[in-house]
C-alpha cells in the first residue's frame, strides 16, 4: 500500500502547503483541533480526481497568489473541479539534487543524526542531498525552535508534537527544542535520525501513513528507532513516477 501522499491525501494540508505544515507526534491522539477542519470531506482525493468542492478551493488559492495556471498546460483546469498536477508538491525534476542546512541555533549533536537521515533517503530515492556551503541558502533548512516560532504551527512545549515540515518545495524543517532528543535508542527521549527521517519525508512530498511500520505514520514512541518502510519508498517511486 503507497504512502498517503497519493492513496489518500490529505487535500486540506497539500493545498495550504505554504502555510501549514506536517509533523511527528509523541501521540496521535495529540492532534488539535484545525481551522481547516471543513476541508477534511475531501480527504482521498488524488490528481485524476473530479470532485465538487475543488474548484472553491482553487479559487481561494488563486485570489491570494498561491495558485498560477497562467503558465498551466491546461489553463481549463482552474475553473474545472478536478485534482490536478498543481495541487500535488513535489520537487521540480530540476531539483532532485537539493541542499541542505542548518540555522543558528541546531546542536551539534543534532547534525550527524540528520545528515545519516538524508543519506538514508538519497540511498533509497532518485534524490540526492548535499550540505550547502552557505546554510542559509540551502533548499532545505533544518532549525530547533520552540513555541511560537513565526511559521503559523507554534510548537507545544515538550509531549505532543515533536517536529514538523513543510511541503515542498518550501523547505523549512523545524525540530521542537523543548523535546528531550538523543542519538540512537535511550529512554524517554526520542531519536533525531528517525525523526529527521519522517520529516524528511514530507519534505519530499510525502504525507502520513496508516501502516505502522512506516516511518510515515504520524507518531513515534520515545526510546526507540526507525527506518524507512517499504510503503515509505514506494511512496516517492508513484508520486514522481520514478
Amino acid at each position: 500500500m503507497a504512502s498517503k501522499a497519493f492513496s489518500s491525501l490529505l487535500l486540506f494540508t497539500i493545498l495550504l502547503r505554504p502555510f501549514l505544515s506536517q509533523g511527528t507526534s509523541r501521540n496521535p491522539n495529540d492532534k488539535k483541533a484545525s481551522p481547516f477542519d471543513f476541508l477534511k470531506h475531501l480527504q482521498g482525493c488524488h490528481k485524476g480526481d473530479n470532485v465538487t468542492g475543488i474548484y472553491e478551493l482553487k479559487d481561494y488559492l488563486k485570489k491570494f497568489g498561491y495558485l498560477n495556471y497562467s503558465h498551466a498546460k491546461n489553463q481549463t483546469h482552474a475553473n474545472v473541479d478536478d485534482f490536478d498536477e498543481l495541487l500535488e508538491p513535489k520537487w521540480p525534476a530540476s531539483k532532485y539534487s537539493l541542499t541542505y542546512g542548518f540555522l543558528p541555533g541546531t546542536p551539534s549533536q543534532a547534525r550527524s543524526p540528520v545528515a545519516k537521515a538524508f543519506q538514508t533517503w538519497a540511498a533509497n530515492t532518485h534524490f540526492t542531498f548535499s550540505r550547502a556551503r552557505d546554510d542559509t541558502k540551502a533548499d532545505i533548512k533544518v532549525s530547533f525552535n520552540s513555541r511560537d516560532h513565526g511559521d503559523g504551527s507554534p510548537f507545544d512545549g515538550p509531549g505532543g508534537t515533536l517536529a514538523h515540515a513543510f511541503a515542498p518545495t518550501n523547505g523549512r524543517f523545524h525540530y521542537d527544542a523543548d523535546e528531550k532528543w538523543s542519538v540512537g535508542a535511550i529512554p524517554n527521549a526520542f531519536d533525531l535520525e528517525t525523526v529527521a527521517l519522517h520529516e524528511i519525508g514530507h519534505l519530499l512530498g510525502l504525507g502520513h501513513s496508516s501502516i505502522q511500520g512506516a516511518i510515515m505514520f504520524p507518531s513515534i514512541a520515545p526510546g526507540g528507532t526507525k527506518g524507512l518502510h517499504k510503503d515509505d519508498i514506494d511512496g516517492i517511486k508513484v508520486l514522481y513516477n520514478v
